[in-house]
């Protein structure tokens, strides 16, 4: 029962944060920011909502949900396709993939999901090099 209240607690703790964040934004100035930019409660909450939420995706669960095969997979996660092999073999070739693959696949889904619902102007950020 334990992880169960763990998990509401969490929920409204993220609520909590997200309707703090919404009244910041009401009264955000317009002002030049400094360089380097100081950590406000703003950047605060944003911190702790992304430091303690576990985006996580396995690569069966991706492979179910998109048509991809092996090299795409690596290509995602910045490993090779052998790395990828061994996430999908069975015994004593197995390796886990590490929790930043882990990350960059359920990362990718969301893109893959809401990709009509980014702003260009977001896409455009998120695509520069610069």
């Amino acid at each position: 029962m334990m992880p169960e209240k763990r998990s509401l607690d969490h929920l409204i703790n993220c609520q909590r944060a997200l309707d703090r964040l919404a009244q910041i934004a009401e009264r955000q100035s317009t002002s030049p920011h400094s360089i380097p930019r100081p950590i406000t409660e703003r950047e605060e909450i944003l911190i702790y909502l992304y430091s303690n939420y576990r985006l996580s995706m396995t690569p069966q669960e991706f492979y179910r949900k998109w048509q991809v095969n092996q090299e795409d997979i690596g290509n995602i996660c910045c490993r090779s396709t052998y790395a990828v092999n061994t996430w999908l073999a069975k015994g004593p070739r197995y390796k886990s993939p590490s929790a930043d693959s882990l990350y960059h696949l359920a990362l990718m889904d969301f893109l893959l999901e809401n990709f009509e619902a980014i702003p260009k102007e977001l896409l455009n950020q998120l695509c520069s090099f610069a």
